[in-house]
């Protein structure tokens, strides 16, 4: 049997890696040992040990998220596999590619009550792109030719638009170890021969120029138009869109984890104060758009939501790569399925390429962007303006004083609920290239601070995460991946002591409960935390203790938590302050010094 196991799983394994996975994040186990050994002896493969399934899975994804290539996760059989879901579900909802390797019993130990043994076929459902249940492992020739095909077809199809999750399922007799003879069969091949075994391609859906001449010649015509760039991680996106903007003189609103934010495209047509602004009813009704372009995953900011609602009227087109659906509204009356940065190069061509002469206006003059314009730069002054009043640190200065502190290069990776929120409210734009990340496919609170370490284990640049003090407790063992791995990494802990969020939603109003129920206080000391987990810890009270306490951080190796504690009641207020500002500086652009 280990002959069989040697060569089969052996085989898997040599072609998973000559299809360009790298690394595997793995929690131990007893039934997936043929997989975990033959992965460790690879000499290309880097094994990521953790003691937690769920935090291996998230390390992964984070990983993954980091290299823009599918990284590969492997449990023991039952309810180990099971605890991969969440991090599975936020993959396949975020495109981002994985390759699932969970071991399994034989058939015959299946539905008779052995241990350990549950319904692994199909495990994860429609949340991941291809499932398939393995043979179990033997020598004939047919037999490895199909174990090196799906290791081939695993990876190309997490790849491919849209990239997502894939599961392989290994069911696996005793005895379970493997000889110690590297597989040399690929029936017929050369078994030093770098490319796999079947090479799969994926090309790009790039539309032809002459293609979009009407929407081109639409656009051309339109006095109001806009771009709409929601979470996207096409790095070379940023420079075509900017540049399609340009021609069209038109804004971009950038969600920060669309990468527009910035960078060197960075110009005067971004617009990253919108979430601010767009809040004021009065505001969002006048600035009425024609046609509105949109890019990547629906926009972080609710406000941004609402605006493309109350104007569903206007010509809304949604390009996506992908087969889903990313349009929450429903409100794009069309939808072009292209790679996001090479429909933006054939538009730019169209748009170059029309008979219009070039020194005729090819649009009528309007003030339409530069009524943009100026309602950034206020709402943004007014922002500043406020926060610099500010002694004690708050939620919104903690993102504000990090726009100016973070190095080019460096990833800020936001919690979710309020702070990649606030991450989209309070981080201003600017030619510096940083790298915005969070888990916005499903939108979990649960394992960020594993995919946060996972970016950081395969990046040489310097992370920092802001995480919520709920957040962080639900993965706080996921610390010990950055014990165990000898990471680096900042992580900003705001601690207000409960579900911040749910104070600027319509439960605070449920006084009797609402404690109970919503704000659920935890009452928690994170320092002992830091402790356990041998992390460097120091809480701040003031913007110059927090921005000395960042700057230290970011030239030390190790992980260093820096807490912030704030008060959930006063977070609210001050939200509510901010909104006020800027609608008054918006509103009354004359009167603003």
């Amino acid at each position: 049997m280990s002959d069989a196991l040697t060569r089969f799983v052996g085989g898997f394994v040599d072609e998973l890696v000559r299809s360009g996975v790298s690394h595997v994040s793995l929690a131990p186990g007893s039934r997936s040992t043929p997989l975990a050994l033959l992965l460790r002896r690879h000499p290309s493969v880097r094994v990521w040990t953790h003691l937690d399934e769920r935090s291996a899975a998230f390390f992964a994804l984070g990983m993954a998220k980091s290299l823009r290539e599918p990284v590969a996760m492997l449990s023991t059989s039952g309810t180990a596999a099971v605890n991969f879901a969440p991090a599975v579900v936020e993959a396949y909802y975020a495109r981002v590619p994985l390759v699932v390797l969970t071991a399994d019993r034989p058939p015959e130990l299946r539905d008779v009550g052995a241990n350990q043994t549950i319904d692994q076929v199909r495990l994860f459902g429609s949340h991941v792109k291809w499932s398939v249940d393995m043979m179990l492992p033997e020598t004939s020739p047919e037999a490895l030719r199909y174990a090196r095909a799906v290791a081939c077809r695993a990876p190309a199809i997490a790849r491919a638009d849209a990239a997502g999750p894939v599961h392989v399922n290994f069911p696996f007799r005793a005895p379970l170890i493997p000889g110690d003879s590297p597989a040399v069969e690929r029936n017929g091949a050369n078994a030093d021969e770098p490319a796999p075994f079947i090479s799969i391609e994926e090309t790009p859906r790039r539309p032809e120029p002459a293609s979009l001449a009407p929407l081109a010649s639409e656009l051309q015509r339109m006095e109001r138009g806009l771009i709409v760039c929601g979470p996207q991680d096409d790095l070379a996106f940023p420079e075509a869109v900017a540049r399609l903007a340009d021609e069209l003189d038109i804004p971009i609103l950038a969600d920060p984890l669309s990468q527009m934010r910035c960078g060197p495209h960075y110009g005067p047509l971004i617009m990253d104060a919108y979430d601010a602004f767009l809040c004021d009813e009065e505001v969002s009704g006048s600035l009425d758009p024609q046609v509105v372009l949109r890019f990547g995953a629906a926009p972080t900011s609710k406000a941004l939501l609402l605006y493309l609602q109350r104007h569903a009227a206007s010509r809304q087109v949604l390009i996506d790569s992908g087969d889903g659906w990313r349009d929450p509204a429903l409100t794009a009356g069309r939808q072009i399925r292209s790679d996001p940065r090479l429909f933006c190069e054939a538009l730019y061509e169209a748009l170059r390429s029309s008979t219009v002469p070039r020194t005729q206006p090819q649009r009528p003059a309007t003030g339409w962007t530069s009524q943009w314009q100026e309602m950034n730069r206020n709402a943004r002054a007014a922002l500043t303006r406020r926060l610099e009043e500010e002694d004690e640190c708050s939620e919104p200065s903690v993102f504000g004083e990090l726009a100016s502190l973070l190095p080019a290069g460096a990833t800020l990776f936001a919690g979710n609920s309020m702070p990649v929120r606030d991450l989209d409210s309070f981080v201003g734009g600017g030619d510096r290239p940083i790298r915005f990340l969070a888990n916005r496919g499903a939108s979990g609170i649960d394992g960020v601070v594993s995919s946060a370490l996972g970016v950081s284990a395969v990046s040489a640049e310097p992370l920092v995460l802001v995480i919520g003090d709920l957040s962080f407790y639900h993965d706080m063992n996921g610390l010990l991946a950055a014990k165990r791995h000898n990471l680096s990494a900042t992580i900003i802990l705001l601690n207000n002591d409960g579900g911040g969020i749910f104070s600027f939603l319509p439960q605070a109003e449920e006084s009797e409960y609402f404690e109970e129920l919503f704000g659920t206080p935890h009452g928690l000391d994170f320092r002992h935390a830091a402790e356990m987990y041998d992390l460097a810890y120091r809480r701040v009270e003031d913007a110059d203790q927090f921005r000395a306490a960042v700057r230290e951080s970011l030239g030390a190796p190790g992980v260093h938590l820096i807490e912030v504690r704030t008060d959930r009641q006063a977070n609210v207020l001050l939200h509510r302050e901010l909104w006020s500002a800027v609608s008054s500086a918006v509103r009354a652009p004359a009167a603003t010094p």
